[in-house]
């Protein structure tokens, strides 16, 4: 099938237009290239897929409307990925308007080209983010997430919704999925990953926020791409005993499905810091912090609806997935 991917140079989004294109899929990549960080490494990431069968390269902006309406007009992709997002809780904080640009204005130019060009499904990316200041572990897409700590987490909150409307109003199948700290391979450098790994091979101090005191559901790259491509491939269907009665974000009438991916498996942030440690054979100077303003201490995915709708289960134990991590660091910067 055609499948557009927005985001298409980002670590997520560049993975699974790979996976898309190896099973023989046509993909079309839609990327601004902002300069939010490295913009090397997005170019880098794109040169993976530029030039293969079946991919098809699109600069553009989700704020420009214009330019989105004519790339579903033209390319008329069956099925849609939004991955392309302004990411990242601390900018958040700095630069708020930033994400009603891209993660409101943008969101709603996607539904609008979905809407009117007859696409089949439309998956997006939320974020473990919305759990806010909800602290029932682990957290269920089931739960109340009304009290989000980030204008980040809010505007992830407010895809949600929009895309419950489009799937109510217009019957467009739309299923959204709350990502928890994704990592691996061509990562971002805004990460604690990345940026550990280049402080401590430059024998610099790394942040450790709130004293180390965190678990984080560190979720292997290859095991997201994965699940992205099972609930692609799956419309979802209205749920026939959904009343309202209950609040339950998850289900509705209409063709509309949430789901948590993630590893189901948190991991205390010391134990990922030391397995970073001993992959790169060298022990981390720790700067201990104060929990940053917009973070939660921990992150936990119920991913059950995930397993009992789909047979999604993450096989990567996070020492596999920085060993590897590690190694595409060193070759690629070449140390």
């Amino acid at each position: 099938m055609k499948v557009l991917v927005t985001g298409s140079a980002g670590f997520i989004g560049s993975a699974l237009s790979m996976r898309l294109l190896e099973r023989g899929d046509e993909v079309v990549g839609v990327d601004n290239l902002n300069d939010y960080y490295d913009v090397e490494l997005k170019q880098a990431r794109l040169a993976r897929t530029q030039g293969q069968p079946g991919f098809t390269d699109l600069r553009l902006d989700l704020e420009d409307r214009e330019g989105i309406a004519r790339a579903f007009a033209e390319h008329k992709p069956e099925r849609v990925v939004n991955l392309a997002a302004q990411a990242g809780v601390r900018y958040s904080i700095e630069n708020p308007l930033a994400y009603v640009d891209t993660n409101l204005v943008g969101f709603a130019h996607i539904l609008e080209g979905c809407r009117h060009h007859g696409v089949e499904h439309l998956v997006y990316a939320s974020s473990s983010s919305v759990y806010g200041a909800n602290t029932s572990m682990p957290f269920s897409v089931h739960d109340n997430v009304d009290h989000p700590l980030s204008l980040y987490a809010a505007s992830k909150k407010a895809n949600e919704l929009m895309a419950h409307t489009y799937s109510h109003l217009y019957r467009l199948p739309t299923t959204g999925l709350r990502f928890f700290t994704v990592y691996g391979p061509w990562g971002r450098p805004d990460m604690a990953l990345f940026k550990f790994t280049r402080a401590i091979l430059a024998g610099e101090p790394i942040e450790v926020f709130n004293y180390g005191k965190h678990r984080r559901d560190f979720t292997y790259v290859d095991d997201i791409v994965e699940g992205v491509i099972r609930v692609l491939d799956r419309l979802p269907e209205p749920n026939p005993s959904w009343s309202g009665a209950e609040p339950d974000s998850a289900s509705s009438s209409a063709p509309y499905r949430l789901y948590n991916i993630g590893n189901n498996s948190p991991v205390e942030l010391m134990h990922y810091i030391e397995t970073l440690e001993q992959c790169l054979g060298r022990t981390a100077e720790k700067q201990l912090l104060p929990l940053q303003p917009g973070d939660v201490p921990d992150t936990y995915a119920d991913v059950t609806d995930l397993v009992e709708d789909l047979g999604y289960r993450p096989a990567t134990s996070v020492e596999t997935g920085v060993a590897r991590f590690v190694d595409w660091y060193r070759a690629y910067y070449q140390l």
